[in-house]
């Protein structure tokens, strides 16, 4: 038999990316969102002139890569410079929450510390957009963001539910706290069961990565921790399965006021 000739396919580009100075740089002046900067190390001097200028004063998560890793990105000239765009824009959760009281209605925010699976995240942010979560709140580094794979793990719900993003989780958590909203954080270091809680009314449910769970100061500054039962062996769940108990059983107990 005649070996076939390997076929060389071209490269597919992410939906999520752009390259090159100039691309990147009407980006920032756009103020679009952009979920990291990524820039090759040992980049020319002058090619690093010329992205300081325009990142200077800008707040974005930035990453210096070898040139193979923004070479596996795009096949274009990327000139050492590649930016992750939000298909998405975040929004403001203290504007939010203070238009929601003021219109009586009872904000349910489910707060996200440091879930960094993107499946995980869609797979959340698809239960939260059918339980009736009015926003999802994600901190700006250390988490999974809203890229084009999310949006498609969440089935598309990333774009019909409010996501908010904070460089600062904790003060945030705490102005929500500030303004009448409880806080309650999903946590196996508990014995008061989520079933036995009261959870109507305006409230942020926390859930936490699954190497650590939730950060101590956070369950430091909730107003109740609670914990989802288990008969079996296995010490946790999937924090996707659940943030998904947590959301049914808020709404559950708001069904049966």
């Amino acid at each position: 038999m005649n070996k076939t000739t390997p076929k060389n396919y071209p490269r597919k580009e992410k939906s999520d990316i752009i390259y090159g100075i100039h691309s990147v740089k009407e980006a920032v002046e756009a103020k679009r969102e952009i979920n990291k900067i990524l820039i090759q190390k040992g980049i020319t001097k002058e090619g690093f002139e010329e992205i300081r200028e325009f990142l200077t004063g800008n707040e974005y998560v930035i990453q210096y890569v070898p040139i193979q890793k923004l070479n596996q990105l795009t096949s274009g000239n990327h000139q050492g410079i590649v930016a992750y765009v939000s298909p998405i824009e975040y929004q403001s959760i203290e504007s939010l929450a203070e238009q929601w009281l003021a219109e009586e209605v009872k904000p349910f925010i489910l707060a996200l510390d440091r879930i960094t699976d993107v499946r995980n995240f869609g797979a959340i942010a698809r239960t939260a957009e059918c339980m009736g979560v009015h926003a999802l709140l994600i901190p700006s580094k250390g988490s999974a963001l809203v890229t084009a794979d999310a949006v498609k793990s969440s089935s598309g719900a990333l774009n019909r539910i409010h996501v908010c993003k904070t460089d600062q989780f904790k003060n945030t958590l705490f102005h929500l706290q500030q303004l009448g909203i409880r806080i309650a954080a999903v946590t196996e270091k508990t014995k008061v069961s989520i079933d036995g809680a009261n959870l109507r009314g305006g409230i942020v449910l926390i859930v936490g990565s699954e190497e650590d769970g939730i950060t101590q100061d956070l369950l430091n500054m909730a107003d109740l921790r609670v914990a989802i039962p288990m008969s079996g062996t296995t010490s946790s769940l999937n924090v996707g399965v659940a943030a998904g108990i947590a959301m049914f059983e808020k709404s559950r107990q708001e069904r049966n006021r």
